[in-house]
């Protein structure tokens, strides 16, 4: 569907033209490619690749390992996969600002290089990844990108993520493998990584410590300065950048002037000579390109292409000038790729193709040709057809032709500009491989300009790139739920949206079929009704539509990204439980990043759900539990400047719970909780990643482990991720940590849980990522929720 035209107009404002040409024309200065890898989306040193990017020519791409599944949110409440395909969004958009190559090691949601939590270790990331898997995308994509240069961000020291330690490690071997004939898991010529650098800065911070100080340095790349067209920073420039970051509360305002270096360690060299910038030992540009791989017989098309460049260059910003010798450029370049001796291809094409790129992108900007291209909608379904529509910009200088014309995609049909969507057509894919700035995905618009005689290729989106959703599918709300064999309903009320096909039948797939489980349609789709006398357990109910199975699509929509969607099969997962009930009024604060109300809802709890307005002594008063969310002290302002009136609410008998809190949460250890406690930093300190590690419970009769449900061993199984983070360090003496855990090989926490008895009442604090193992149905999450928001 078009944008709305105040959008279109706010789009524009942020792409001048003037700007979009100067970024264009500085990759024209060099050959030389830059790689930078990581575990996670925002783990790309933004700043210093936007000095090398837009100041130094230097081609950018990031090799990342997975999507963040295991990440925070601070945008929204998707979490794992879900959070996986916006934080895909996200990195996209980041790598649009610095023009940066990016690829995933991670290839889909089910990918084993999964974000399956906090690691403390390489060694139990790349097991839990599969090596051998790792290594060989890690060396397919090395393979593909062909860099000059690797430069991880972490060092693989003690005290970092295993995520970061592990890409640290495999980069070397991949680097290794991929120059290796005889590697041949891929089908891919060899490729040879000619340096790698490690950082010489430490990694220390408010979640990592690194054990060790970082190796010597051996050159500094001095990123300060500013971009002379905008005059923003190159710090700027790469939080500009982050600032897309959204769900991991990137981007923070760099001070004009502020110090940007970044001092790296030469780990590994093939090059001859001494390692005075980045670049030594390589080719500085095009005109030293024929020396350094042994083409002489191109040397002076190079030379000819090079001098075009660079008049180019100097012709800004004069747009005909630009064109004229950026059009020259082309034409030699062509010439030396046709002519390039068999001998010297595997280090000169891809370089001369990823100039004609560059050289095709500021042809199209100089030109002042462009296109807007709209479907009619947004999300189409196999069967669909829907108009197209190319608004071409003509250019702005005469004898220039410009044409346009779209590029399907498998499965896509183009007749009398109606653009159709067969049952070939796959499902939109949420975990794309790989993202080319540049390069769109079809369906999209093959864009060309002719001038002098050549014609230059650019690949442009659609203005909203269309989703494609499966031939049959539902929404299904809800598509997790808890049953309480305590409480008296039985029943889940699912309602069912965005029906497809329209009229298909909609069924379940009850777990008996004798008649004891019922599903009986209702306006909005079914209530389902268990028996009374149901098992507990985890039961999985699919729906069929038409007789078929259907499939569930989620579909993400954030001002700061693409659209997105991910589908799935379409079923209800249901987890029975035998949970005691408190009687007791809980008052609940989020902050808009869990769903713990909704769970003590399901489990049967009287739950109200408090704004801003009724954080007062007259509305505490009615309850006799207050649970604050995750964040919420830092997401809700208000809560945090009425701790005081909670305070007294508790001394007067209340029971404050407070869940999962970051220090930077807006947390003040002497005024945030009625005694001092402190939260630990960093987290790697203070937390616990193994989720199967042992629990011992200190206090074996506190009645927050007894009451109303005894607490044991079988509660602590089958937990997902980790059992928590950011454990309190220090606390007053009235506070009584209830559990002791540990990671393997590491000293015991008591800081998971901890209560103190104030006045009358009570503060109960916990780290336990209790939020995240109900979302995971996790049964002994659910129990011992129950239990503390008792008024104990």
């Amino acid at each position: 569907m078009p944008k709305t035209d105040p959008q279109r107009i706010f789009d524009q404002m942020q792409s001048p033209r003037i700007v979009n040409l100067w970024r264009a024309l500085q990759p024209l200065k060099s050959v030389v490619s830059f790689m930078n890898t990581g575990a996670h989306p925002d783990d790309e040193t933004s700043e210093m690749l936007a000095a090398l990017g837009f100041r130094d020519g230097l081609s950018l791409s990031c090799a990342c390992a997975n999507r963040g599944e295991g990440g925070q949110n601070d945008l929204g409440t998707e979490a794992t996969a879900d959070l996986g395909v916006v934080r895909t969004a996200e990195m996209e958009r980041a790598a649009d600002v610095l023009n940066l190559r990016l690829y995933w090691l991670s290839e889909s949601p089910e990918d084993s290089v999964f974000d399956f939590g906090f690691s403390k270790s390489g060694e139990e990331t790349l097991k839990k990844w599969d090596p051998e898997r790792t290594l060989k995308r890690f060396v397919e994509i090395l393979r593909t990108e062909r860099p000059d240069i690797i430069c991880p961000t972490f060092l693989d020291i003690p005290g970092q993520h295993g995520h970061h330690r592990a890409m640290t490690q495999m980069a070397f071997q991949a680097a290794q493998a991929a120059g290796d004939p005889a590697y041949t898991e891929i089908a891919l010529a060899p490729w040879e990584v000619k340096k790698i650098y490690l950082p010489a800065w430490s990694g220390a911070g408010d979640a990592y410590d690194d054990d060790l100080p970082p190796p010597p340095v051996s050159l500094v790349i001095d990123a300060d300065g500013e971009d002379p067209v905008t005059g923003w920073s190159w710090a700027q420039i790469g939080q500009q950048s982050r600032v897309f970051h959204r769900t991991q509360g990137m981007g923070s305002w760099d001070p004009f002037g502020a110090s940007n270096k970044w001092p790296l360690h030469l780990s590994q060299s093939r090059l001859d000579g001494p390692d005075k910038t980045l670049s030594s030992g390589l080719p500085a540009n095009l005109g030293a390109l024929a020396e350094f791989a042994n083409a002489d017989v191109i040397a002076g098309d190079l030379q000819q292409a090079h001098d075009a460049c660079l008049a180019a260059m100097e012709c800004f910003p004069h747009f005909n000038a630009v064109l004229k010798a950026a059009t020259d450029a082309l034409r030699a370049i062509r010439v030396a790729y046709q002519a390039c001796p068999e001998e010297s291809q595997g280090e000169v094409l891809h370089r001369l193709l990823l100039k004609e790129e560059q050289l095709s992108h500021v042809i199209r900007i100089a030109a002042g040709a462009d296109v807007l291209a709209t479907l009619g909608q947004d999300a189409l379904r196999p069967g669909d057809a829907v108009p197209v529509e190319l608004q071409i910009k003509q250019a702005a200088i005469r004898d220039v032709v410009v044409k346009a014309e779209p590029v399907l995609a498998e499965g896509w049909k183009l007749e009398d500009e109606v653009m159709s969507v067969s049952h070939r057509a796959p499902v939109s894919d949420p975990y794309p491989a790989r993202y080319i700035p540049g390069h769109a995905t079809a369906p999209s618009v093959r864009f060309l300009v002719t001038y002098d005689g050549v014609t230059s290729v650019s690949s442009m989106a659609f203005e909203t790139p269309p989703l494609v959703l499966p031939a049959r599918s539902a929404t299904m709300m809800p598509d997790c739920a808890v049953i309480n064999r305590a409480a008296i309903d039985r029943t889940v009320a699912l309602q069912l949206g965005d029906v497809f096909p329209q009229h298909a039948k909609a069924e379940l797939v009850l777990p008996d079929q004798s008649g004891a489980w019922q599903a009986s349609p209702s306006e909005t789709g079914f209530t389902l009704t268990l028996p009374d006398d149901v098992e507990p357990g985890l039961y999985k109910i699919p729906l069929l539509l038409g007789g078929r199975d259907a499939m569930m699509v989620r579909r993400f929509s954030y001002p700061h990204i693409a659209q997105r969607m991910r589908a799935t099969p379409a079923l209800l997962t249901l987890r029975v439980v035998d949970v005691t009930l408190p009687d007791v009024s809980i008052a609940y604060v989020g902050g808009g990043n869990d769903r713990v109300a909704h769970w003590l809802r399901a489990l049967g709890l009287n739950v109200t759900e408090l704004a801003d307005d009724q954080l007062t002594e007259a509305d505490l008063s009615q309850f006799d539990t207050l649970v604050v969310g995750i964040f919420a002290l830092r997401t809700r302002p208000a809560l945090r400047a009425a701790m005081g009136l909670v305070h007294s609410w508790i001394d007067l008998g209340g029971h404050l719970l407070t869940l999962y809190h970051r220090p930077w949460d807006a947390w003040d250890a002497d005024e945030v909780p009625p005694r001092h406690l402190e939260i630990g930093k960093p987290s790697l300190r203070w937390r616990v990643t193994d989720e199967n590690a042992k629990v011992t419970h200190l206090i074996e009769d506190h009645k927050l482990l007894n009451s109303p449900n005894r607490i044991d061993a079988g509660d602590w199984a089958n937990w997902h991720k980790e059992r928590g983070l950011y454990f309190a360090k220090a606390w007053a003496s009235d506070y009584k940590p209830l559990f002791s855990m540990a990671d393997p090989g590491e000293d015991p926490h008591e800081g998971a849980l901890l209560s103190a008895r104030i006045g009358y009442g009570r503060h109960t604090h916990t780290s336990l990522i209790l939020h995240h193992q109900m979302e995971k149905l996790t049964p002994g999450a659910f129990r011992l929720m129950a239990n503390l928001v008792a008024n104990a």
